[in-house]
Parts: C-alpha cells; sequence; structure tokens
C-alpha cells in the first residue's frame, strides 16, 4: 500500500510577501508535514481491513502491489475513475465526514462491474486546504467501509494539502478502481435481444448525483435547516441527504454467477433513461415503466419545493432506481430470487423491444405514471 505524500500545489498559489520571514519553513507555508504523518498512523488500521490475498506489501512504499491470480484464461482489466461531487458540501456543513467515502467507493466499483468485472483494487486521493488527521481518518474509514462492501482492496492513496488554493477545512475526493474480467465474459450492448427483461434495483435515495440541484431548491431557496427533522423521513434533512450510496457490485456478480446476465447500467448522472440508453444497440429501445415503482420520497419534495417538472427530474436524479440489470427472458424469476436473497429490492422495469423507426436515437424510453408522486 503507498503512502501519503503532502502535495507542494499550495505554494503555487500562495502569495509572494514583500520580503521572507527570517525562517522559512514548509509549515509556515501551510503544509503541515506532521500532521499528515498522524493522519496517517490514525486512517492505517482502516486502510488494512480491506486487504485481500493478492496484495503485497503494506503502508510505506511508493507503489502498491497486486498480484493477479494465475487462474483467469485471458484475463482483461477494466479502470474507472470517480468522486462524489457536491454532496461533499452536505458533509462539511454537517461536520460528519465518515460516509461520503462508501459515497466514492461505490460510484467507482459499480461502474466497473457494468462490464462484468470484479473489483479488485482502489486507490483514492484526498485534497484538503489542511490535514485535520480526524478528518482524513474518518474519510478513510468509510473508504474502507465501501472497500469491504465491495470486496475490494484499500491499496494506496494519496492526501495532498493546498493551502491557498482551498480553504481550511475543504476537501475533495477522487478515487481510481481496477477490475478484472475474462475477456469472453465481457458484457456489453452487442448481447442484448428483443424480448430481454430490464430489472431495476432500488437505489438508497440520491446517491451522489444531482446535489447542486438539491443543495439549490432545499437549502438556498427552501431555507430547510439540515439539522431539522423532516417527518416524511423520519430524521433530519441531513441524514437523508447523507445516506450512502448503495453499492451493487457484489449483487450484480452474484447475478452473473446465476443467471444470463446481458448487460448492466450504473444509474448516475443523466438518469435512468439516458444511461440505460449506453448499453442499448442500435434498433432496440429499453420500455420501461413507471407505474412499476414509486420513487422515495426526498425526490417528491424536491420536486415540489423546487417547482422541478418531471423531465428535469428524471435526467437530474436516479429516482430510486440506482442499477438496472438487462437478463434473459427465462431468467427474471431467477434473477429476482437472487436479489431478494441478497436483501435487495428489485422489480421488472419493462423489456426490450425491437424499434419501429430505423433511424430512431432514441434507446430508453419511460412511459406510464408514478403511483402518488
Amino acid at each position: 500500500m503507498t503512502d501519503r505524500d503532502e502535495s507542494s500545489t499550495g505554494d503555487i498559489a500562495a502569495s509572494q510577501p514583500d520580503s521572507a520571514p527570517e525562517k522559512a519553513s514548509y509549515a509556515a507555508a501551510g503544509v503541515d508535514i506532521d500532521a499528515g504523518d498522524r493522519a496517517v498512523a490514525l486512517f492505517a488500521p482502516h486502510a488494512r481491513r480491506t486487504t485481500r490475498p493478492e496484495v503485497m506489501g503494506g503502508i510505506g512504499g511508493f507503489a502498491g502491489l497486486f498480484a493477479l491470480k494465475n487462474t483467469y484464461r485471458e484475463p482483461v482489466l477494466a479502470s474507472s475513475t470517480d468522486g462524489v461531487g457536491t454532496k461533499i458540501a452536505i458533509a462539511q456543513a454537517l461536520d460528519k465526514h465518515d460516509t461520503v467515502g462508501r459515497d466514492l467507493v461505490a460510484m467507482v466499483v459499480d461502474d466497473l462491474v457494468v462490464c462484468g468485472a470484479e473489483p479488485l483494487f482502489l486507490q483514492d486521493y484526498i485534497a484538503v486546504g489542511r490535514v485535520i488527521p480526524e478528518t482524513v481518518a474518518e474519510l478513510v474509514s468509510g473508504i474502507a467501509d465501501g472497500c469491504v462492501e465491495a470486496g475490494c482492496a484499500l491499496l494506496g492513496g494519496e492526501t495532498a494539502e493546498h493551502p491557498g488554493l482551498m480553504a481550511p477545512d475543504e476537501y475533495d475526493l477522487s478515487a481510481t478502481g481496477v477490475g478484472v474480467v475474462e475477456a469472453d465474459s465481457i458484457l456489453s450492448p452487442e448481447r442484448v435481444r428483443p424480448g430481454d427483461v430490464v430489472i431495476a434495483m432500488g437505489s438508497s435515495g440520491l446517491h451522489s448525483n444531482g446535489y447542486s440541484l438539491a443543495r439549490k431548491v432545499l437549502l438556498d431557496w427552501g431555507h430547510m435547516d439540515l439539522r431539522g427533522h423532516v417527518e416524511e423521513f423520519g430524521r433530519t434533512l441531513g441524514e437523508e441527504l447523507l445516506e450512502p450510496t448503495r453499492i451493487y457490485a457484489r449483487d450484480c456478480l452474484a447475478l452473473i454467477a446465476e443467471t444470463d446476465v446481458r448487460t448492466f447500467a450504473h444509474v448516475t448522472g443523466g438518469g435512468l433513461a439516458e444511461n440505460l440508453a449506453r448499453v442499448i444497440p442500435e434498433g432496440l429501445v429499453a420500455e420501461l415503466d413507471r407505474s412499476t415503482w414509486t420513487p422515495s420520497q426526498v425526490f417528491g419534495l424536491i420536486a415540489q419545493r423546487g417547482r422541478v417538472e418531471r423531465a428535469e427530474m428524471e435526467r437530474t436524479f436516479n429516482m430510486g432506481v440506482g442499477m438496472v440489470a438487462i437478463v434473459a427472458p427465462e431468467d427474471t424469476d431467477r434473477a429476482l430470487a437472487v436479489l431478494t436473497a441478497r436483501h435487495l429490492d428489485s422489480w421488472v422495469l419493462g423489456s426490450i423491444k425491437k424499434t419501429a423507426n430505423s433511424d430512431s436515437t432514441v434507446r430508453a424510453e419511460l412511459v406510464g405514471e408514478h403511483p402518488r408522486f
């Protein structure tokens, strides 16, 4: 596992004084190496609990080492990079930093599994205005929680201190994950056939997309208090907005093992129809029925308070569907049984059909109305 080095990026943006102090130091410039060392000591146990048998070495190296098993016939590596977006602003406002790491892992590993890849390891990047060891440790604890849930190792990372570029209490997160899939098992749009069934997997809430609109509507315009109790949620607004993104990686791998999965679609920015359209081949369309589910109340609150039109809601938020599987029709019941056994809310969302217009660019469309939304 790699170590954490303090970045000197902040020095570039720092204003130049008329005259240097008598004894200049890195700490005086805003980079606290000792705080970075304390942060490493605090988060190291969290990183260690994510290990896999293939991980070689430990904290302190310049690169993370991962021995790929020789049991693969023709392994293909898959990689994905992502972040958490402005959901981080909610965590910072509430001074609660132990959940957004799980969001980070979810955004990365659930992109990997779409092609059928098993997530192997993840490397994170945490940029901070000032290293506060306890905050960094909370962030890494959440990342470790997500890695454990996804079954991947936290192989290393970087904590970069950026004084002058970021406020002292600000931070941002990103990560890159690597997975592996057999060459002849890669899931792709080419596998999708007319008559295939679209199965929805329920989301845990907003996940990690649409927070700029949610914050504008609920906080800036609606003046709602993040610490205020919301009766419809049964908890505070902040708790609802910080609900971690559901991680589907192992659920999807279980489906692959037991059913004929054509492909998956991870529902993130762009919403359900746009993300599903990415895995539908030319000449086919996924017809999805809104009447098969009711979006959770947080989506209704945003739509009502902001007078947000349905089309805008559906292209901004997941609307209650975080992952979609396209399966062979004869495996529909089996797929639902597998997901139910894994305690995941799932249902038949629609089906794949031939398009009447061969020139149509529409690959996925929603029909019907949501009940009680």
